[in-house]
């Protein structure tokens, strides 16, 4: 075995442990989910989570990271906010789900492969934000016939100030981890960037 063929089977490896650990941690951080009477849709820490993956991982491996999440709860293991599970609880998700497949993949393109912690928070409030609410209350209005301005309340106004918090988390984690990790696979083509 030459030692670019090595060097590649231990870069796969390590690119399918880390797709794994994030779509693990996305489904870790459903369970921390509060309901309260201002919204049928609960505070969770997924979006943190999904900003963490798109700010720490490459596009690629950020969407299959959340794709393998999404999946996972599609064939029927409780990952889903609050434990839900299949593809009827997929289907009433699926606004903010599939916001968070083109959110982590959002953050991860546009933070760019420096590791800048302006673009990194501006990419979080883009992706982790803007996307993952557009899409979510979409779904809500077309796909389940909420009333628009009941639909942008409860399913994104609320949940703002709560996110800025999480911006400020991921920002902060992500900006720490990407220079350490930088420093441990320095002399490898790492995926922990955002090149392509």
């Amino acid at each position: 075995m030459t030692q670019n063929h090595k060097s590649g089977l231990q870069m796969e490896l390590r690119e399918l442990i880390m797709c794994s650990l994030f779509a693990a941690l996305i489904s870790v951080c459903a369970y921390i989910s509060v309901i309260t009477p201002f919204s049928t849709v609960p505070f969770t820490a997924q979006t943190l989570a999904i900003m963490l993956t798109g700010s720490i991982l490459k596009p690629k491996h950020a969407f299959i990271s959340v794709g393998v999440f999404i999946l996972l709860g599609i064939v029927g293991l409780p990952v889903f906010s609050g434990g839900g599970a299949g593809l009827p609880e997929f289907i009433k998700r699926a606004g903010y789900l599939v916001g968070f497949l083109f959110g982590a993949l959002i953050i991860s393109l546009l933070r760019g492969k420096k590791n800048n912690i302006f673009r990194i928070a501006i990419s979080n409030i883009l992706g982790g934000i803007i996307v993952v609410y557009t899409l979510g209350v979409a779904w809500r209005v077309l796909g389940l016939g909420i009333p628009f301005k009941l639909a942008v309340w409860e399913g994104a106004i609320i949940f703002i100030p709560w996110d800025l918090l999480k911006v400020f988390l991921a920002t902060s984690i992500a900006f720490s981890l990407n220079k350490q990790l930088g420093r441990v696979f320095s002399n490898e083509k790492s995926i922990y960037s955002s090149g392509t």
